[in-house]
C-alpha cells in the first residue's frame, strides 16, 4: 500500500492503516486459538482503537499498531468508524467459521465486502481529500471487486480450509452444494458458477475504474495498476476455463509490462458503458 508511488507524507498513515488491518486479520485468522479467544482479542483490539481515538492510552498489547495509528488519527483525523467496520468484518469471519454459517445471497456477501474492503478505499481517499459521493461509490466498487476477485482466485485454497464465500443462492442456481467447494470438485457446472461470479466482480471493477483517473499524481497511477491487476486475475481465471476450484491463478513480475501498458491506456480509452 505504501509503495514508492505513494507521496512520502502519506506513507506513515497508510502504513498505520495497513498494520491495523493486518494485525486484526491475523487475530481473526492465524494460529490455533479457539474462536472464543479470537473474539476476546478482537474486543480488546477494538477497545484500544477507541482509546487512542479519544486520546487515551491503549492497553499496550499492540504498541507497533496503536502508536503509529494514534499519530495518524491525530494528524489526519481518520474516521474511526471506518476502522471499526473492518473489525466488525473480522469478527464476522470468526463467527461464520466457528458456526459453519454460509453467505445466503449476493447481498449478504456484498454487505461483508462493505465492511471488510470498502473502508480501506475510503480511508485512502480521506487522506487525499477526496470526499464527494460519486468518488466514494466508485471506491466502494473497486474495493468490493478486489475482495471478490480474491475470493474467486482462492477458491482452490479456501475450500479445503472450509472458508466458503460463494453465496448459497449462486450454488443452488448451478445445482451445486458446499461439498463441491470443500473437495475442489471441478465440473462444467462449477465452471459456469465461477464464470458468473467473475462477471460480478468484473462489472464492479469497471464501475469503479474511472476513479483512477481522478486521484492525483502517483497514487492515481497506483490505483490504475490495482484495477488492472484485479482484472488480470479475472482474465487468467477465464483463460483456464474458470477451473478455479482446482487451480489458483496468480499475477507476477512477468505481467508487469502488460499491466503498465493497460494502466497507461486507461487515460485514453472511453469509459465502459
Amino acid at each position: 500500500m505504501a509503495s514508492w508511488l505513494c507521496p512520502p507524507r502519506l506513507r506513515p498513515p497508510i502504513g498505520a492503516i495497513y498494520w491495523f488491518a493486518r494485525t486484526a486479520d491475523d487475530l481473526a485468522d492465524e494460529g490455533n486459538a479457539p474462536p472464543e479467544q479470537r473474539l476476546a482479542d478482537l474486543a480488546d483490539y477494538r477497545g484500544d482503537l477507541f482509546a487512542v481515538a479519544q486520546g487515551q492510552a491503549p492497553s499496550g498489547r499492540w504498541p507497533q499498531v496503536f502508536t503509529p495509528l494514534a499519530r495518524a488519527l491525530a494528524e489526519f483525523a481518520l474516521p474511526t468508524g471506518l476502522l471499526a467496520d473492518l473489525l466488525d468484518a473480522f469478527v464476522q469471519d470468526v463467527q461464520f467459521t466457528a458456526s459453519g454459517r454460509r453467505y445466503a445471497d449476493d447481498a449478504e456477501l456484498h454487505d461483508y465486502c462493505r465492511r471488510s474492503a470498502n473502508p480501506v478505499g475510503r480511508l485512502l481517499l480521506h487522506l487525499y481529500g477526496i470526499t464527494d459521493a460519486p468518488a466514494l461509490q466508485q471506491s466502494d466498487a473497486i474495493c468490493s471487486a478486489l475482495q471478490l476477485v480474491n475470493f474467486w482466485q482462492d477458491l482452490s485454497v479456501d475450500g479445503p480450509r472450509h472458508r466458503h464465500y460463494v453465496p448459497q443462492t449462486d450454488l443452488a442456481a448451478h445445482g451445486l452444494a458446499v461439498p463441491f467447494l470443500t473437495q475442489g470438485q471441478d465440473s462444467p457446472a462449477s465452471r459456469r458458477l465461477v464464470a458468473d461470479l467473475c462477471a460480478w466482480a468484473s462489472d464492479l471493477m469497471h464501475q469503479g475504474a474511472p476513479l483512477a483517473l481522478r486521484v492525483p499524481g502517483r497514487a492515481g497511477w497506483e490505483l490504475r495498476l490495482v484495477v488492472q491487476g484485479g482484472l488480470r486475475i479475472l482474465e487468467k481465471i477465464a483463460r483456464m476455463d474458470h477451473a478455479a476450484l482446482s487451480h489458483r491463478p496468480t499475477v507476477g513480475a512477468t505481467d508487469a509490462p502488460l499491466l503498465l501498458w493497460r494502466a497507461w491506456r486507461m487515460g485514453t480509452e472511453r469509459p465502459r458503458s
